[in-house]
């Protein structure tokens, strides 16, 4: 299919074809920032948890081995300690409920989570965590609070907190 040399981008009013083609912002936008922030956090969390002693050796060793990615701290983050219902679960974390219920399933295969009867409503299941998945859970506190900890000494007290702040404004 031949290629039309002609065909040109809409571009906003203000925009020049020179801020257009350098196209260096689109490594330095806030989106693409928070994204890569978010990843090392992540990163750093599951790192300090594959080396925490209180985490199920097991668990510890799915970690160690990049076996726990990032979108299983999704159900860390989100599962309520009374339990969630998956959809709640998907919808906390942004994820369709066939792929939250994937995570779910593997994460039940290693012992941090089970299905239980809903209390609120027999036809309902939720999910809960089993002994392991709230050891799982403080070992996550733990490494929370030190890649936290971390970041303020990496980019100084009074910017980490401009930073959450203007986070948590950002998501409400």
């Amino acid at each position: 299919m031949p290629v039309n040399d002609s065909f040109s981008p809409p571009m906003a009013p203000h925009a020049s074809l020179a801020a257009v083609l350098d196209d260096r912002w689109r490594e330095t936008h806030l989106g693409r920032l928070l994204g890569h922030g978010m990843r090392r956090f992540d990163a750093r969390v599951l790192s300090l948890m594959a080396n925490n002693d209180q985490v199920p050796l097991a668990l510890s060793n799915l970690a160690a081995r990049d076996q726990i990615s990032a979108a299983h701290i999704h159900i860390t983050r989100h599962l309520s300690l009374q339990g969630s219902r998956l959809t709640e679960l998907a919808q906390a974390a942004g994820m369709t409920k066939q792929a939250m219920g994937n995570l779910v399933n593997q994460c039940e295969a290693w012992g941090l989570v089970k299905r239980e009867n809903d209390s609120r409503d027999a036809r309902a299941r939720q999910v809960v965590f089993t002994e392991s998945g709230l050891a799982w859970l403080a070992a996550f506190q733990m490494a929370v609070a030190q890649a936290e900890a971390e970041f303020k000494e990496a980019v100084g007290v009074e910017i980490a907190t401009v930073v959450a702040l203007g986070l948590e404004a950002y998501s409400m």
